[in-house]
């Protein structure tokens, strides 16, 4: 069969067979199609025949083609289940892709905000307004917990145990984790719960507890626009996100002698590699700091 064939046979058994996504399926064909190509720059129509080290040089081409390294890896994965493909339906002997390492992704450090930064956020809605005793709490529990933006989306009232000061969120994998709260943050989202709340909702139902003025949830969107405009506010000239609030949050309380795996567990990572880009970002500002401090250093 020719390699366009193949790929088109191997697109539609993960459309039918695996029920993957459109956007799935695209991004395989996009990086398939990039290897296609090269193939035919190199004169190259029997799979069979590829080796490692061919597939090393297409890499190394994508490297030389200034594709990001995010996109190289992308590509190493989609060439890795195709070939899979290929050796499963027997029409390859062997499958060059095994003796094909993963790239190694450079270690991008998480932007994060200082204390005081952080404090000039939160001192910043102005709490006068239903909205902005919304807002306050809202970046308060971010603060505090270190919640992703699509669990404060969907953290219900339901979820919060005033009497324990913990509040209980679904994360990735759908894993559930109890996090403390803070009496700050807890008080904010008992004032915005007795004051505001129930004239968001006007006699409605709704068992999430964030909501816009309609009394309808809050989407990720929503969020991300309202922390924009309020770090504007603070004059705060960085770019904020509400995941630099949870990377603030991490890396603060590591600052403080928090252990480690206690931070897995609040920020609910399944593995705690992930946990230890923070440590990084602790030495970093120790040595930032040993620097300015230092009359030797």
């Amino acid at each position: 069969m020719e390699v366009n064939e193949l790929i088109d046979e191997y697109l539609q058994y993960v459309k039918v067979e695996r029920g993957l996504s459109a956007n799935t399926i695209t991004s395989y064909h996009q990086d398939l199609v990039k290897f296609q190509n090269y193939l035919q720059q190199q004169k190259v129509t029997d799979l069979a025949t590829l080796d490692n080290f061919f597939i090393n040089q297409f890499l190394q081409y994508l490297t030389t083609q200034g594709n990001a390294e995010n996109t190289i890896i992308h590509c190493v994965t989609s060439l890795r289940k195709f070939f899979q493909f290929l050796k499963r339906m027997q029409y390859i002997p062997d499958d060059p892709m095994q003796q094909v390492g993963m790239p190694k992704k450079k270690q991008h450090l998480p932007d994060i905000l200082s204390v005081q930064d952080v404090e000039q956020i939160l001192m910043t809605p102005d709490t006068s307004t239903r909205l902005g005793i919304r807002n306050r709490a809202m970046l308060e529990v971010m603060y505090a917990t270190g919640l992703r933006v699509s669990e404060i989306v969907n953290l219900k009232v339901a979820d919060l145990h005033f009497e324990l000061g913990l509040l209980q969120t679904i994360g990735k994998g759908n894993k559930e984790r109890i996090v403390p709260i803070g009496d700050v943050a807890m008080q904010w989202v008992l004032t915005y719960y007795q004051d505001v709340r129930a004239v968001q909702l006007k006699g409605a139902d709704n068992p999430i507890l964030f909501l816009n003025d309609h009394g309808r949830q809050l989407t990720r969107q929503g969020i991300w626009k309202i922390i924009k405009q309020i770090v504007l506010q603070a004059g705060i000239t960085k770019d904020v996100s509400p995941h630099t609030l949870r990377h603030s949050f991490a890396t603060h309380i590591l600052e403080n002698g928090a252990d480690l795996r206690i931070v897995q567990e609040l920020l609910g990572h399944a593995d705690i590699s992930t946990t230890q880009i923070y440590t990084h970002i602790t030495n970093e500002r120790a040595k930032q700091v040993f620097k300015k401090a230092h009359p030797r250093a």
